[in-house]
């Protein structure tokens, strides 16, 4: 696949994410009456775990906006639970925040987290996860894009023998896990010659799909590819495959781990993923708070973008960063 192919999937990230505002994140009367705020802004930033790479990274990039803006960024890490997020977002609020940076552990589960900041008449941002009312804005990517750019990638890598395709999975009841299975599936349905076998929940930590792959590669022997729902649990898979002298398995994932781009880039196992740069999407996260603290017009989705990375662009993606930018 050529750089350009590469690019027209980032085209297709984007007609897709258009398709999908407008429904995910309408915002709400009390967040239009909320008060407008002038000068150095305080802003609450509730983040749904930093057991991931990628939520590292976009914590890090949220925290070095904020600062940038002269703003201040109180954090909160829910680390997974969604009680303790709700609290969290409680704490937050007591601290005077104008503005409130959520990534769901649960986007129904935080119902309570935005009833309260709706009645503190503090607007509220959404990022990575959206939420079905109650935010005033959405900046995340379209992640049944990024599945279905990889599930195309995995059907012309398979070919016309096809095979089976493991899919392991992230959080069980997420909308990024739902949409990444979603739009990988949707790429190879209608493909009679490819299987899927859904693996188990791996909450996207590597560690944990180590060992649901050394499962799964004892169950089914007869696979061709493993498809994880973000690289880290991808390279975990492909940890076991090299262990089990399994190199002819393909792999894909999602996410720009560049981990992962160099793994592309450098062999023939690790095939393809698609890129989800937390930096852009963190500071994209803090600037689109300040704005709608300060009453300026948002989209209802902010879309971060991504693109296919596969063996013709790697190579130019490899940078020092933790994950691959354009």
């Amino acid at each position: 696949m050529s750089f350009a192919k590469a690019l027209s999937g980032i085209a297709l990230g984007a007609a897709m994410a258009l398709s999908f505002t407008g429904c995910s994140v309408p915002g709400d009367d009390a967040a239009q009456n909320a008060p407008v705020v002038d000068g150095a802004l305080k802003i609450g930033f509730s983040q749904a775990t930093q057991q991931s790479p990628f939520y590292v990274a976009l914590t890090d990039a949220a925290k070095a906006e904020a600062q940038a803006q002269g703003d201040e960024l109180f954090y909160a890490d829910a680390n997974g639970d969604i009680t303790k997020q709700n609290n969290d977002v409680q704490d937050l609020i007591t601290r005077g925040i104008n503005v409130l940076v959520i990534n769901p552990v649960d986007p129904k589960g935080v119902t309570p987290s935005l009833a309260a900041a709706e009645a503190a008449g503090i607007k509220v941002v959404t990022v990575d996860r959206p939420v079905e009312s109650g935010a005033a804005s959405f900046v995340g990517r379209d992640n049944k894009a990024m599945g279905e750019l990889v599930g195309k990638a995995a059907v012309d890598t398979l070919g016309p023998d096809g095979g089976k395709i493991i899919e392991i999975q992230g959080d069980a009841g997420g909308a990024v896990a739902r949409d990444r299975r979603d739009g990988f599936q949707a790429a190879v349905s209608g493909r009679p010659n490819i299987t899927i076998v859904e693996g188990p929940y791996c909450d996207y930590i590597r560690s944990k799909a180590v060992t649901a792959m050394q499962d799964l590669l004892q169950a089914h022997p007869d696979l061709k590819g493993v498809y994880a729902q973000n690289d880290d649990m991808a390279l975990g898979a492909m940890q076991v495959l090299a262990e089990n002298n399994r190199t002819d398995v393909k792999v894909f994932g999602v996410d720009g781990l560049m981990e992962a781009v160099r793994a592309i880039a450098d062999g023939d196992q690790y095939v393809a993923t698609a890129l989800n740069d937390p930096d852009a999407e963190g500071r994209l996260a803090i600037q689109t708070a300040a704005k709608v603290a300060r009453g300026e017009s948002v989209p209802e989705f902010v879309d971060a973008g991504t693109g296919l990375v596969d063996k013709s662009n790697a190579s130019a993606l490899v940078g020092q960063s933790t994950f691959a930018a354009e």
